[in-house]
């Protein structure tokens, strides 16, 4: 009797286990499925808020991830590290300037006006809008890693 009792709980106890396994997977693909179709729509929307909300508060030093229409391709800043420069418009009309660094990352190829790219990156006030930077890996470790993505490429 304990025997047939001790096997029920085992049996219980596999079953539960399994059951949560396939709970948390289905849950872990969902949301991953999730994230990569609205990864431009979700983040887009809350970091052009974000960003706006620094511009009219003049802060500065915020990690935001967003995107934008390329309106101007600038030459390269070769002062120092080099970056490749190019000046985005969100969607509420702010512009920024993306100062990626060419030297850490490679250069976002065939970039052109009315382009979308998606950035995750360090804002800085200025009264123009901002500067995106650090859009790139940090070989040192000490800084959260930034990105552009263009074409369906992240440039890192």
């Amino acid at each position: 009797m304990k025997t047939q009792k001790n096997n029920w709980i085992l049996l219980i106890v596999i079953a539960l286990l399994v059951f949560a396994y396939i709970g948390l997977d289905l849950k872990q693909n969902s949301t991953q499925r999730g994230e990569a179709s609205s990864s431009v729509e979700q983040h887009g929307v809350d970091g052009q808020a974000k960003i706006m909300q620094a511009f009219q508060q003049q802060r500065s030093k915020l990690q935001v991830r967003s995107h934008g229409t390329v309106k101007a391709v600038l030459p390269d800043d070769n002062d120092g590290s080099r970056h490749q420069r190019m000046i985005l418009q969100l969607e509420n009309g702010l512009t920024l300037l993306i100062a990626h660094n060419i030297d850490l990352a490679p250069r976002v190829e065939q970039l052109k006006k009315g382009d979308v790219v998606e950035f995750y990156g360090v804002y800085e006030y200025n009264d123009k809008g901002g500067v995106i930077h650090w859009t790139h890996h940090d070989p040192r470790r000490k800084h959260i890693d930034g990105w552009l993505k263009h074409n369906g490429r992240i440039y890192q």
